[in-house]
C-alpha cells in the first residue's frame, strides 16, 4: 500500500503542473498563431518591442510583413511572429 502512494504523489504533482502552466501556456500560442496567421492589409498591429504601426503588405512565402510606422517613413520588414496584438482589424469588403 505505500508503495501506491509513493507513486501517486508524483503522478498528481505532474498532473497539476501540466493543468496550471502547460495547458494556458499552448493555448495562449494558438490563439497568438491564429492572430498572426490572420493578418491583413490596413490591420494596425503592435509589434513586441512596443511600436504601433499599419500593415502595408503581406508575403505569402516567408513569414515577414512590411509595416508602416508612419506616414513619412518608409514600410519596414517585421518577422510575423514578432507581432505582439492586433489593435484595429479591417473589416474585408463584402
Amino acid at each position: 500500500m505505500d508503495t501506491l502512494g509513493t507513486f501517486m504523489f508524483p503522478l498528481l504533482i505532474i498532473g497539476i503542473f501540466y493543468m496550471l502552466v502547460f495547458r494556458p501556456q499552448q493555448k495562449k500560442m494558438k490563439q497568438h498563431q491564429n492572430m498572426v496567421s490572420n493578418l491583413a492589409k490596413g490591420d494596425e498591429v503592435v509589434t513586441a518591442g512596443g511600436l504601433i504601426g499599419k500593415v502595408t503588405k503581406i508575403k505569402a512565402d516567408s513569414n515577414e510583413i512590411e509595416v508602416q510606422f508612419a506616414k513619412d517613413l518608409p514600410s519596414v520588414k517585421v518577422v510575423q511572429a514578432t507581432i505582439a496584438d492586433v489593435r484595429n482589424k479591417t473589416v474585408p469588403a463584402k
